[in-house]
Parts: C-alpha cells; structure tokens; sequence
C-alpha cells in the first residue's frame, strides 16, 4: 500500500510545481507592453482555468470524471 502513496506523492509534487509554472507563466501574459488583450479574453482564459480546476476537484470525490479538452481562445 506505501508503494502507491509514494507514487501518489511522487507525482503529486510534480503535477503540481509544473501547473504551478505554468500559472506563472499565465501571469506573465498580462504584459501590456508585449502582449494584446481583451477582457473578455481575460475572462475566458480564468473561466476555463476555474472549471478544470473544480472538474478536477470533484473527480476526488467522484468516481468518474472527465476533461473538457484544450483551450482555445
């Protein structure tokens, strides 16, 4: 049973730093100085953001779930 709670936590970290990164690099988009962009484009890219995060959320309570696909503006 510890060989896949050490898993778990193996990949756990992982998964995480990178989206963590990834925000991060999310943000860094908000540059006005190199980057064009509307509200509405701010909108769609956090509501997209927030419904995987809950999608994802529930699947830990769920017995199944799923994504919506990839992003697109």
């Amino acid at each position: 049973m510890e060989e896949k709670r050490e898993k778990f936590v193996r990949l756990a970290e992982q998964r995480v730093n990178r989206a963590l990164n990834d925000l991060r690099l999310i943000g860094n988009l908000s540059n006005r100085n190199a980057y064009t962009f509307t509200d509405d484009d701010v909108k769609k890219i956090f509501k997209t953001l927030q419904k995987e995060l809950d999608q994802a959320k529930s699947r830990f309570s769920e017995a199944d779930g799923g994504s919506s696909g990839d992003f697109k503006l």
